[in-house]
């Protein structure tokens, strides 16, 4: 249930290339994953193509979503939750491996597991929060992790038949990754895609990078959107953003986020109030956003030093209300 919030810096203008002819951005917007999406391209016509393209990437969208919505009862996930012998396509295990492989590096902060724990904190599909008590979340906690499933082949086995899986956390980030790389193979070199915040680049804007903003984190669930900071996007990249000041509820005075630690059960409790990842796809930067909301700056930090294809900003809530943002690594471009 994680909701991401990055500013899409998107200007429609006509680009002049080299030739006689002229190639135009491609505009268009949609509704997929119970959120927003965003396609800039650069090609012929903007008009006609993106009556084409709309309707391929809005099917596209839709096999994803039925792979990986657990609000969907027809989905892969859903019959798969429930116990039932379904078949898994490629998408749900390579996400599968994905996910197991950022648990590992994070010690368990990002778990696929985690959707006993999101239904009992009330931000499932049917939005009831149970009690939570003690007791409640060590009975849970027994078949939440990662090490209780393991991919044998085409099919996934769980070491205790309680085992439901959450792609919340990474399937946004790789619907864009699918988009995008739909768009190269088609001949659109130059794009940015976004869905719900996440977003990838492929090639460029008139020959420099497509730019992102990092947003101002709000102090309520509707406050305004500002960008923050801009980053350039260069080919190949992508970014992805996680934060606690948006989807959350509010009892005896306590906040609660939507952002859970799968190794607690409980809320993530950091002086984090976003953290904006880039790395060379979507995917891996929406698991990762997520997991450094969970480990805190210090902890993530390590994380992002010991893999150089990994950049973070942490948006770091100070005692005086106020916020500092701090990146890692601090060299300008490096990768």
């Amino acid at each position: 249930m994680k909701k991401n919030f990055i500013y899409i810096l998107l200007s429609c203008l006509t680009l002049t290339m080299c030739s006689c002819h002229q190639k135009s951005v491609i505009h268009f917007e949609g509704q997929a994953f119970g959120t927003m999406y965003s396609i800039n391209c650069i090609g012929n016509s903007a008009s006609d193509e993106s009556r084409i393209l709309r309707p391929q990437i809005d099917s596209l969208l839709a096999d994803l979503s039925h792979t990986f919505s657990i609000f969907d009862t027809t989905s892969i996930i859903y019959h798969w939750n429930k116990g039932e012998d379904v078949k898994l396509n490629e998408d749900f295990l390579y996400v599968l491996r994905l996910s197991k492989s950022v648990s590992a590096v994070t010690d368990g902060a990002f778990d696929c597991t985690v959707q006993p724990l999101v239904q009992l904190w009330g931000f499932g599909k049917d939005g009831v929060r149970h009690t939570v008590g003690d007791d409640t979340l060590a009975a849970i906690r027994e078949f939440v992790g990662f090490q209780l499933v393991d991919i044998q082949g085409d099919s996934i086995l769980r070491k205790d038949p309680r085992v439901q899986l959450n792609f919340n956390a990474v399937a946004k980030g790789y619907a864009v990754d699918r988009v995008a790389d739909w768009l190269v193979e088609n001949g659109y070199t130059d794009c940015l895609v976004e869905i719900g915040g996440e977003v990838a680049a492929r090639g460029t804007k008139n020959g420099k990078p497509w730019k992102v903003g990092i947003q101002v984190p709000t102090k309520t669930a509707d406050g305004a959107r500002e960008s923050f900071e801009t980053i350039p996007l260069p080919d190949r990249r992508a970014v992805a953003t996680s934060g606690n000041y948006r989807n959350y509820f509010e009892e005896g005075g306590v906040r609660y986020t939507h952002i859970l630690d799968p190794r607690t059960g409980q809320p993530e409790r950091t002086n984090l109030l976003s953290v904006t990842v880039v790395a060379p796809d979507c995917a891996t930067a929406d698991a990762y956003a997520t997991a450094f909301m969970v480990l805190g700056h210090e902890k993530s930090e390590q994380i992002v030093k010991q893999h150089p294809e990994l950049e973070a900003w942490f948006i770091v809530a100070e005692e005086d209300g106020g916020f500092t943002m701090r990146k890692h690594p601090t060299t300008e471009g490096q990768h």
